[in-house]
Protein backbone atom coordinates (compact mmCIF):
# COMPACT_ATOMS: atom_id res chain seq x y z
CA UNK A 1 0.00 0.00 0.00
CA UNK A 2 1.46 3.38 -1.00
CA UNK A 3 2.14 6.14 1.48
CA UNK A 4 -0.60 8.31 -0.09
CA UNK A 5 -3.27 5.66 0.33
CA UNK A 6 -2.24 5.04 3.92
CA UNK A 7 -2.53 8.76 4.60
CA UNK A 8 -6.04 8.95 3.08
CA UNK A 9 -7.39 5.79 4.83
CA UNK A 10 -8.48 7.43 8.11
CA UNK A 11 -10.50 10.06 6.24
CA UNK A 12 -12.15 7.39 4.06
CA UNK A 13 -13.12 5.36 7.11
CA UNK A 14 -14.70 8.43 8.68
CA UNK A 15 -16.72 9.10 5.53
CA UNK A 16 -17.98 5.48 5.38
CA UNK A 17 -18.92 5.51 9.05
CA UNK A 18 -20.75 8.78 8.57
CA UNK A 19 -22.74 7.39 5.64
CA UNK A 20 -23.63 4.27 7.64
CA UNK A 21 -24.80 6.36 10.57
CA UNK A 22 -26.90 8.52 8.28
CA UNK A 23 -28.48 5.40 6.75
CA UNK A 24 -29.31 3.96 10.16
CA UNK A 25 -30.88 7.24 11.23
CA UNK A 26 -33.00 7.37 8.06
CA UNK A 27 -34.28 3.78 8.32
CA UNK A 28 -36.90 4.44 11.04
CA UNK A 29 -38.22 7.40 9.05
CA UNK A 30 -38.80 5.20 5.98
CA UNK A 31 -40.52 2.54 8.09
CA UNK A 32 -42.77 5.14 9.70
CA UNK A 33 -43.80 6.62 6.36
CA UNK A 34 -45.03 3.26 5.05
CA UNK A 35 -48.54 2.46 6.38
CA UNK A 36 -48.57 -0.83 8.27
CA UNK A 37 -50.69 -3.63 6.80
CA UNK A 38 -53.16 -4.22 9.61
CA UNK A 39 -56.87 -4.92 9.84
CA UNK A 40 -57.39 -1.16 9.92
CA UNK A 41 -56.25 -0.79 6.30
CA UNK A 42 -58.96 0.47 3.96
CA UNK A 43 -59.12 -0.47 0.31
CA UNK A 44 -57.80 1.95 -2.28
CA UNK A 45 -60.95 2.59 -4.31
CA UNK A 46 -63.87 2.08 -1.94
CA UNK A 47 -66.90 0.43 -3.51
CA UNK A 48 -65.09 0.00 -6.85
CA UNK A 49 -62.66 -2.34 -5.10
CA UNK A 50 -65.50 -4.37 -3.57
CA UNK A 51 -67.49 -4.60 -6.82
CA UNK A 52 -64.52 -6.14 -8.59
CA UNK A 53 -65.57 -9.42 -6.96
CA UNK A 54 -68.98 -8.72 -5.40
CA UNK A 55 -71.07 -7.72 -8.41
CA UNK A 56 -73.98 -10.13 -8.06
CA UNK A 57 -77.57 -8.95 -7.89
CA UNK A 58 -77.82 -9.46 -4.12
CA UNK A 59 -75.03 -6.93 -3.58
CA UNK A 60 -75.89 -4.44 -6.32
CA UNK A 61 -79.37 -4.04 -4.85
CA UNK A 62 -77.93 -1.65 -2.27
CA UNK A 63 -77.71 1.05 -4.94
CA UNK A 64 -81.51 1.21 -4.89
CA UNK A 65 -81.61 1.83 -1.13
CA UNK A 66 -81.22 4.88 1.10
CA UNK A 67 -77.81 3.63 2.24
CA UNK A 68 -76.30 4.27 -1.20
CA UNK A 69 -77.53 7.83 -1.72
CA UNK A 70 -74.50 10.07 -2.35
CA UNK A 71 -76.50 13.21 -1.48
CA UNK A 72 -77.40 12.02 2.02
CA UNK A 73 -74.65 13.05 4.47
CA UNK A 74 -76.03 10.62 7.06
CA UNK A 75 -75.48 7.56 4.88
CA UNK A 76 -72.35 5.51 4.18
CA UNK A 77 -72.14 6.67 0.55
CA UNK A 78 -72.68 10.32 1.37
CA UNK A 79 -70.38 10.78 4.34
CA UNK A 80 -66.66 10.23 4.69
CA UNK A 81 -66.21 8.42 1.37
CA UNK A 82 -65.95 4.99 3.00
CA UNK A 83 -68.95 3.56 1.10
CA UNK A 84 -69.12 -0.24 1.62
CA UNK A 85 -66.43 -0.10 4.29
CA UNK A 86 -68.51 2.28 6.40
CA UNK A 87 -70.57 -0.78 7.37
CA UNK A 88 -68.22 -3.68 6.69
CA UNK A 89 -65.11 -2.08 8.16
CA UNK A 90 -61.62 -1.78 6.67
CA UNK A 91 -61.23 -4.28 3.84
CA UNK A 92 -57.68 -3.65 2.69
CA UNK A 93 -56.38 -7.05 3.77
CA UNK A 94 -59.46 -8.78 2.44
CA UNK A 95 -59.00 -7.12 -0.96
CA UNK A 96 -55.30 -7.98 -1.09
CA UNK A 97 -56.07 -11.62 -0.29
CA UNK A 98 -53.19 -11.81 2.17
CA UNK A 99 -54.08 -15.43 2.96
CA UNK A 100 -56.85 -14.21 5.26
CA UNK A 101 -60.33 -15.13 3.92
CA UNK A 102 -62.18 -12.36 5.71
CA UNK A 103 -59.29 -10.02 6.38
CA UNK A 104 -60.91 -8.43 9.41
CA UNK A 105 -64.07 -7.17 7.70
CA UNK A 106 -67.51 -7.44 9.29
CA UNK A 107 -69.95 -9.68 7.44
CA UNK A 108 -73.67 -9.89 8.07
CA UNK A 109 -76.47 -12.41 7.78
CA UNK A 110 -77.23 -15.97 8.89
CA UNK A 111 -73.87 -17.35 7.68
CA UNK A 112 -71.76 -14.49 9.06
CA UNK A 113 -68.46 -15.24 10.75
CA UNK A 114 -68.64 -11.95 12.65
CA UNK A 115 -70.26 -12.10 16.05
CA UNK A 116 -73.69 -10.61 16.74
CA UNK A 117 -72.05 -7.93 18.85
CA UNK A 118 -69.72 -6.93 15.99
CA UNK A 119 -72.57 -6.77 13.50
CA UNK A 120 -74.87 -4.74 15.72
CA UNK A 121 -72.09 -2.39 16.75
CA UNK A 122 -71.77 -1.32 13.12
CA UNK A 123 -75.49 -0.63 12.80
CA UNK A 124 -75.74 1.20 16.11
CA UNK A 125 -72.93 3.53 15.10
CA UNK A 126 -75.49 5.45 13.02
CA UNK A 127 -78.83 4.25 14.39
CA UNK A 128 -78.49 5.29 18.02
CA UNK A 129 -80.84 8.26 17.90
CA UNK A 130 -83.85 6.78 16.08
CA UNK A 131 -85.47 3.35 16.32
CA UNK A 132 -82.57 1.74 18.16
CA UNK A 133 -82.32 4.04 21.15
CA UNK A 134 -84.02 1.42 23.37
CA UNK A 135 -82.18 -1.49 21.77
CA UNK A 136 -79.80 -2.33 24.66
CA UNK A 137 -82.73 -3.16 26.96
CA UNK A 138 -84.86 -4.94 24.35
CA UNK A 139 -85.76 -8.62 24.30
CA UNK A 140 -84.13 -9.02 20.90
CA UNK A 141 -80.82 -7.66 22.21
CA UNK A 142 -81.02 -10.00 25.22
CA UNK A 143 -81.63 -12.89 22.83
CA UNK A 144 -78.55 -11.94 20.78
CA UNK A 145 -80.54 -11.22 17.65
CA UNK A 146 -78.51 -9.46 14.96
CA UNK A 147 -80.00 -6.58 13.01
CA UNK A 148 -79.26 -8.53 9.81
CA UNK A 149 -81.32 -11.46 11.09
CA UNK A 150 -84.42 -9.36 10.41
CA UNK A 151 -83.29 -6.66 7.96
CA UNK A 152 -82.07 -7.05 4.37
CA UNK A 153 -80.03 -3.91 3.70
CA UNK A 154 -79.06 -4.80 0.13
CA UNK A 155 -82.69 -5.12 -0.99
CA UNK A 156 -84.61 -2.12 -2.26
CA UNK A 157 -87.66 -3.25 -0.28
CA UNK A 158 -86.67 -4.59 3.12
CA UNK A 159 -89.25 -7.36 3.81
CA UNK A 160 -89.43 -6.62 7.54
CA UNK A 161 -90.43 -3.02 6.79
CA UNK A 162 -93.12 -3.96 4.28
CA UNK A 163 -96.63 -4.37 5.68
CA UNK A 164 -97.30 -7.25 3.31
CA UNK A 165 -94.25 -9.34 4.23
CA UNK A 166 -93.36 -8.36 7.80
CA UNK A 167 -95.46 -11.13 9.34
CA UNK A 168 -93.48 -13.76 7.43
CA UNK A 169 -90.18 -12.36 8.72
CA UNK A 170 -91.31 -12.16 12.35
CA UNK A 171 -93.06 -15.51 12.10
CA UNK A 172 -89.80 -17.33 11.39
CA UNK A 173 -89.00 -17.02 15.10
CA UNK A 174 -92.40 -16.27 16.64
CA UNK A 175 -94.03 -19.45 15.39
CA UNK A 176 -96.84 -19.67 17.97
CA UNK A 177 -97.99 -16.12 17.25
CA UNK A 178 -97.86 -16.72 13.51
CA UNK A 179 -99.94 -19.89 13.89
CA UNK A 180 -102.55 -18.00 15.93
CA UNK A 181 -103.13 -15.68 12.97
CA UNK A 182 -104.91 -18.57 11.22
CA UNK A 183 -107.56 -18.88 13.94
CA UNK A 184 -111.16 -17.91 13.06
CA UNK A 185 -110.98 -14.73 15.16
CA UNK A 186 -107.80 -12.74 14.61
CA UNK A 187 -106.29 -9.36 13.95
CA UNK A 188 -106.00 -8.59 10.20
CA UNK A 189 -102.24 -9.08 9.91
CA UNK A 190 -102.54 -11.58 7.06
CA UNK A 191 -104.82 -9.17 5.21
CA UNK A 192 -102.12 -6.54 4.86
CA UNK A 193 -104.00 -3.85 6.81
CA UNK A 194 -101.74 -3.98 9.89
CA UNK A 195 -98.43 -5.54 10.84
CA UNK A 196 -96.55 -6.67 13.92
CA UNK A 197 -95.08 -3.22 14.48
CA UNK A 198 -98.59 -1.79 14.76
CA UNK A 199 -98.49 -3.13 18.32
CA UNK A 200 -94.85 -4.05 19.01
CA UNK A 201 -91.61 -2.09 18.91
CA UNK A 202 -88.96 -4.66 17.97
CA UNK A 203 -86.08 -2.35 18.89
CA UNK A 204 -87.31 -2.10 22.48
CA UNK A 205 -89.77 0.00 24.45
CA UNK A 206 -90.80 0.85 27.99
CA UNK A 207 -93.95 -1.28 27.70
CA UNK A 208 -94.35 -5.01 28.38
CA UNK A 209 -93.64 -7.42 25.52
CA UNK A 210 -92.02 -4.55 23.58
CA UNK A 211 -95.43 -2.94 23.04
CA UNK A 212 -95.60 0.48 21.46
CA UNK A 213 -97.67 1.74 24.40
CA UNK A 214 -96.61 1.91 28.03
CA UNK A 215 -99.28 -0.67 28.91
CA UNK A 216 -101.38 -3.29 27.14
CA UNK A 217 -104.44 -1.05 27.40
CA UNK A 218 -102.60 1.97 25.99
CA UNK A 219 -101.62 -0.10 22.98
CA UNK A 220 -105.07 -1.60 22.40
CA UNK A 221 -107.01 1.63 22.81
CA UNK A 222 -104.81 3.43 20.30
CA UNK A 223 -107.07 1.67 17.77
CA UNK A 224 -110.05 0.64 19.93
CA UNK A 225 -110.66 4.12 21.32
CA UNK A 226 -114.32 3.42 22.12
CA UNK A 227 -113.21 1.17 24.97
CA UNK A 228 -110.69 3.60 26.48
CA UNK A 229 -113.02 5.33 28.93
CA UNK A 230 -113.13 6.68 31.52
CA UNK A 231 -116.60 5.31 32.23
CA UNK A 232 -119.08 6.22 34.90
CA UNK A 233 -119.47 2.51 35.62
CA UNK A 234 -116.30 0.56 34.98
CA UNK A 235 -115.67 -3.15 34.53
CA UNK A 236 -112.55 -3.76 36.59
CA UNK A 237 -110.79 -6.28 34.31
CA UNK A 238 -111.19 -3.86 31.40
CA UNK A 239 -109.39 -1.08 33.24
CA UNK A 240 -106.59 -3.40 34.31
CA UNK A 241 -105.61 -5.40 31.24
CA UNK A 242 -107.35 -6.23 27.98
CA UNK A 243 -105.39 -9.51 27.99
CA UNK A 244 -107.50 -10.73 30.91
CA UNK A 245 -110.32 -11.51 28.50
CA UNK A 246 -108.78 -11.28 25.01
CA UNK A 247 -105.88 -13.02 23.32
CA UNK A 248 -104.38 -10.63 20.79
CA UNK A 249 -102.99 -12.86 18.03
CA UNK A 250 -105.91 -15.19 17.40
CA UNK A 251 -108.62 -17.30 19.02
CA UNK A 252 -111.20 -19.94 18.20
CA UNK A 253 -113.69 -17.83 20.18
CA UNK A 254 -115.40 -14.72 18.77
CA UNK A 255 -113.90 -11.28 19.42
CA UNK A 256 -110.52 -12.81 20.27
CA UNK A 257 -111.93 -13.99 23.61
CA UNK A 258 -110.00 -16.50 25.69
CA UNK A 259 -113.17 -18.41 26.55
CA UNK A 260 -116.75 -18.24 25.36
CA UNK A 261 -119.25 -16.64 27.78
CA UNK A 262 -120.51 -17.58 30.32
CA UNK A 263 -117.36 -19.59 31.06
CA UNK A 264 -115.10 -16.57 30.64
CA UNK A 265 -117.18 -14.53 33.07
CA UNK A 266 -117.28 -17.37 35.58
CA UNK A 267 -113.51 -17.20 35.98
CA UNK A 268 -114.08 -14.09 38.10
CA UNK A 269 -117.73 -14.15 39.10
CA UNK A 270 -118.93 -16.63 41.70
CA UNK A 271 -120.72 -19.78 40.66
CA UNK A 272 -123.42 -19.52 43.32
CA UNK A 273 -126.66 -17.80 42.36
CA UNK A 274 -127.37 -15.33 39.60
CA UNK A 275 -125.74 -14.44 37.27
CA UNK A 276 -123.25 -17.26 36.99
CA UNK A 277 -125.43 -20.39 37.14
CA UNK A 278 -128.15 -21.33 34.67
CA UNK A 279 -131.52 -20.06 35.76
CA UNK A 280 -134.85 -21.78 35.04
CA UNK A 281 -137.35 -19.13 33.95
CA UNK A 282 -141.01 -19.62 34.77
CA UNK A 283 -142.70 -21.95 32.28
CA UNK A 284 -139.57 -24.03 31.48
CA UNK A 285 -139.15 -27.59 32.75
CA UNK A 286 -137.22 -27.87 35.99
CA UNK A 287 -133.46 -28.10 35.48
CA UNK A 288 -133.48 -26.63 31.97
CA UNK A 289 -130.98 -23.75 31.72
CA UNK A 290 -132.06 -20.40 30.45
CA UNK A 291 -131.41 -19.95 26.70
CA UNK A 292 -130.54 -16.31 27.45
CA UNK A 293 -127.49 -17.45 29.38
CA UNK A 294 -126.26 -20.30 27.21
CA UNK A 295 -126.84 -19.02 23.68
CA UNK A 296 -125.20 -15.64 24.15
CA UNK A 297 -123.71 -15.75 27.57
CA UNK A 298 -123.84 -12.99 30.12
CA UNK A 299 -123.60 -10.27 27.47
CA UNK A 300 -127.20 -10.97 26.40
CA UNK A 301 -128.13 -8.74 29.31
CA UNK A 302 -124.87 -7.09 30.33
CA UNK A 303 -124.12 -5.73 26.87
CA UNK A 304 -121.92 -2.83 28.01
CA UNK A 305 -119.23 -5.16 29.25
CA UNK A 306 -116.42 -2.65 28.72
CA UNK A 307 -118.13 0.05 30.78
CA UNK A 308 -121.21 2.25 30.88
CA UNK A 309 -121.86 5.98 31.11
CA UNK A 310 -125.58 5.55 31.68
CA UNK A 311 -126.71 6.78 35.14
CA UNK A 312 -128.56 3.45 35.53
CA UNK A 313 -125.72 1.35 34.12
CA UNK A 314 -124.31 0.04 37.34
CA UNK A 315 -124.89 -3.57 36.19
CA UNK A 316 -123.46 -2.73 32.73
CA UNK A 317 -126.85 -3.52 31.17
CA UNK A 318 -127.29 -0.17 29.42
Amino acid sequence: MSAGVRAALPALVCVLLGLAAAGLAAAPARAASAPPLTNATYSDNGADTCLTCHADADVLGIFRTAHARPDDPRGPFGHGGLQCEACHGPGGLHARRMGIPRGGIVDFGPNAQSSVAQQNRMCLTCHQSDAARDWPTSAHAAGEVACADCHRLHQADDPVRDIGTQVEVCGKCHVAERTALYEPSRHPLRDGTMDCTSCHSPHGSSGPSSLVGNTVNDTCTSCHAQFRGPFLWEHQPVTENCDDCHTPHGSVQPALLRERPPFLCQQCHETAGHPSTPQTPQGLPAGMPSPLLLTGGCINCHSQVHGSNDPSGEALMR
